[in-house]
């Protein structure tokens, strides 16, 4: 059979074995402030209570994976976070792989890959989220430059099983130069070698277009597609169609307040409705490789 023209069942390993299904909603754990961050409260136990909280409701509303990040840390580190920081997400991790029997996925945030790899494969856990692999984006924390060089070559030291999920054109940054989709997304997948993509809109809680999406599917081939932000209960059965997962938080929250912790009947609500959507059309393979994972 003809490379170009292969049927795409079969492939996207990432989907098969760690997710057990073709369009996986993965829910975030929203961490409390860490030690050393600007609102750090000096109360780890209430820091593990919440995340403890949030990952219940997660598992209880119905989610195939979770995804664990620093995200009330702000203003973040630009790609080196505090070691205080990677010990208290390695400690987290750990008690939450005790507690749910889901995939679990881990972001450093702004761009630590490194630190999220080096606890993703000590903890044993599936996949990491990196902001920016490749290119180089200008953002809040100044201009961050992809780590994949770096990453690809810590994980093969590790002797890591870890996959990458990379954002394509991440939220909150603007390209240097003129961003191009197709070729942004080519050059995550063929040259930074991630084992998915993620696509969001230009905030949190903003969506990505349709359009986006669409061209974002088509670039990746046999590679799966996640939307990376503003999915809610309302607009995922459309947005679904042209992507092959979704990570959620914002709208799983208490009245859809970012500051709120998990409500499991949101995370139904949405499950619900991203399981019952129209699925995307098949893929073809690009006559790349594909990757094995």
């Amino acid at each position: 059979m003809n490379r170009r023209n292969k049927p795409r069942g079969g492939v996207s390993v990432i989907l098969k074995h760690i997710f057990k299904t073709d369009n996986p909603v993965i829910g975030v754990v929203h961490l409390s402030p860490l030690p050393t961050s600007p609102r750090w409260k000096g109360k780890l136990k209430e820091v593990i209570a919440r995340a403890e909280q949030e990952a219940t409701a997660l598992s209880a509303g119905g989610v195939d994976a979770i995804i664990i990040e620093n995200f009330f840390d702000a203003p973040f580190a630009k790609d080196c976070v505090d070691p205080a920081i990677v010990s208290a997400m390695t400690l987290i991790v750990d008690r939450l792989k005790g507690m749910v029997m889901l995939p679990i996925g881990i972001n450093v945030l702004r761009n630590d890959a490194r630190s999220a790899m080096a606890i993703a494969t000590c903890t044993e856990v599936d996949f990491i989220r990196v902001n920016v692999l490749t290119g180089v984006m200008a953002t809040d924390q100044g201009l961050i430059e992809g780590k994949a060089h770096e990453l690809l070559r810590y994980r093969r030291e590790l002797g890591s099983k870890v996959a990458i999920l990379a954002d394509v054109l991440v939220k909150h940054a603007r390209p240097l130069g003129t961003p191009n989709l197709t070729v942004a997304v080519q050059d995550t997948i063929e040259r930074g070698l991630a084992d998915g993509v993620i696509l969001s809109g230009w905030a949190t809680g903003s969506p990505p277009t349709q359009e986006d999406l669409e061209l974002a599917s088509a670039a990746a081939g046999k590679t799966p597609v996640f939307i990376g932000s503003g999915a809610n209960w309302e607009n995922i059965a459309n947005l679904m169609q042209a992507a092959d997962g979704v990570i959620v938080s914002s709208s799983l929250k208490r009245y859809g307040n970012i500051n709120e912790t998990i409500d499991p009947i949101r995370v139904s609500q949405f499950v619900e409705a991203a399981k019952t959507a129209p699925k995307k059309a098949e893929k073809v393979e690009s006559n790349r490789s594909v990757k094995q994972f």
